[in-house]
């Protein structure tokens, strides 16, 4: 066994990472840019495919931190001014233009392949001085005596076990989730049980103009829905999203393309779009979105993008998520270093911001799966608000009030109770006892 123990090296080990995802990365880019030694962990090999390209354009100001603004045009990924949304029968809404809403470069967004995204983010881990190890696989965390999280072991090459020690271990592990996993933490949104199954197409349609990146969110019945994301290298990504025994119906097929290429027909939109087009590619299939951590953190450990919670695909607000809590995560375990505090208490504050977001979030997907509703609906009869929504829909989401906003969605229809948990830090304090 080969023991990496940062009491005995000049430079101790202030921060492990597990996970290189943008979560993972920006979190290690950044604690390692404010002098901070950190290692990266990272069980697969660079580049690897990942899905989820659509950027929400507030994603920009996490980029520009990282000073990754300007190298996504220099990469050349696909622009994205908009969203869009089409009925079954082809009508297609009023695009929602960002730059309408907030004139500033965020407003120009991006649909990008995944594998080179993360790619760049965990070279700038790596050029801030973090170090990234790859092809280590997790199995565990280490707790001592108390519980607390005091590092953990890891598989590398040749199955050569590692062990690894850090005052502060963050989980950014992606959906497998390795400690909400272990822990039994991880708990299913009681409404959000979608599944989704994906593909890409080479010469499909595109709009013209500024709509030719736009991510259009194409309707079908009972609420399920594809999304369409025009990539470079005349490249689109789609996939269904959709209750299992929707798509699944009893007595049909059960094969992911013929699944796929029978919905497709169900929008009008759609199957004009894609008709020039032709496959390429695998078919992926996942399902059982939507999912929170019970607790944000414990001590010694914090939990950041997938690792902790995942949304819904509809609007995009999974890599948001990842390099929003990913920053936070980032200035929270900062600030523990230097308080010497490494409880599950200290990072409390961030658990409560960060699922403040994905509340405001979650709220809007509920809406999208609602009978009732429509954002034409919405703005028809509350013109004043389109405002509030686009900023929800961009991830504005830092002191904006949306109570006014949530009201006339509710008029409309039911929104979701707030969730209770998440936002708390795991307790190690014993229970009172009992009178």
């Amino acid at each position: 066994m080969k023991t990496v123990d940062p009491t005995e090296h000049d430079h101790p080990i202030d921060v492990i990472v597990i996970g290189a995802g943008p979560a993972g990365s920006t979190t290690a880019a950044l604690l390692a840019e404010k002098g901070r030694n950190v290692v990266v962990l990272e069980k697969e090999k660079f580049p690897r495919y990942h899905v989820g390209e659509s950027m929400m354009p507030f994603c920009w100001y996490t980029l520009e931190r990282l000073g990754l603004a300007e190298k996504m045009d220099e990469i050349g990924f696909q622009q994205k001014h908009s969203v869009q949304f089409v009925t079954t029968d082809g009508k297609i809404s009023k695009p929602f233009y960002f730059f309408q809403h907030h004139d500033h470069p965020s407003s120009t967004t991006w649909q990008v392949e995944r594998k080179v995204f993360d790619q760049m983010i965990a070279d700038k881990a790596r050029e801030n001085g973090a170090t990234i190890l790859e092809e280590r696989k997790v199995a565990d965390v280490i707790r001592d005596d108390s519980g607390k999280v005091i590092g953990v072991n890891a598989t590398g090459p040749d199955d050569r076990e590692e062990t690894y020690f850090a005052p502060v271990v963050v989980d950014a592990t992606g959906r497998d989730a390795l400690v909400a996993s272990k822990s039994k933490w991880r708990t299913r949104d009681p409404k959000l049980n979608k599944i989704s199954i994906w593909t890409y197409f080479e010469d499909a349609k595109r709009d013209p103009g500024l709509d030719a990146g736009a991510t259009t969110v194409a309707y079908l019945p009972e609420k399920g829905w594809f999304w369409y994301i025009p990539m470079r290298d005349n490249r689109v990504s789609v996939g269904v999203v959709a209750e299992r025994d929707y798509l699944y119906r009893e007595g049909e097929t059960r094969d992911p393309a013929e699944i796929v290429d029978r919905e497709i027909q169900e929008n009008k939109w759609l199957a004009d779009h894609i008709a020039p087009g032709k496959q390429v590619g695998e078919y992926w299939v996942t399902g059982e979105y939507s999912y929170r951590s019970e607790f944000c953190a414990d001590d010694g450990l914090i939990l950041v993008g997938d690792a902790f919670a995942f949304l819904d695909p509809v609007f995009s607000s999974g890599v948001f998520l990842a390099l929003k809590s990913g920053e936070m995560a980032a200035d929270a375990i900062d600030e523990a270093l230097s308080d010497g505090d490494f409880s599950a208490k200290a990072f409390e504050p961030f658990g409560k911001k960060l699922c403040n977001h994905i509340e405001h979030m979650r709220k809007i997907v509920y809406a999208f799966y609602d009978e009732d509703f429509s954002f034409g609906k919405l703005i028809k009869k509350n013109p004043d608000l389109r405002g509030r929504l686009t900023d929800l829909l961009i991830g504005n989401l830092d002191g904006v009030d949306f109570e006014e906003l949530f009201a006339a969605i509710g008029e409309i229809c039911n929104l979701p109770e707030e969730l209770d948990y998440g936002f708390r830090a795991k307790s190690r304090e014993p229970e009172p006892a009992l009178a």
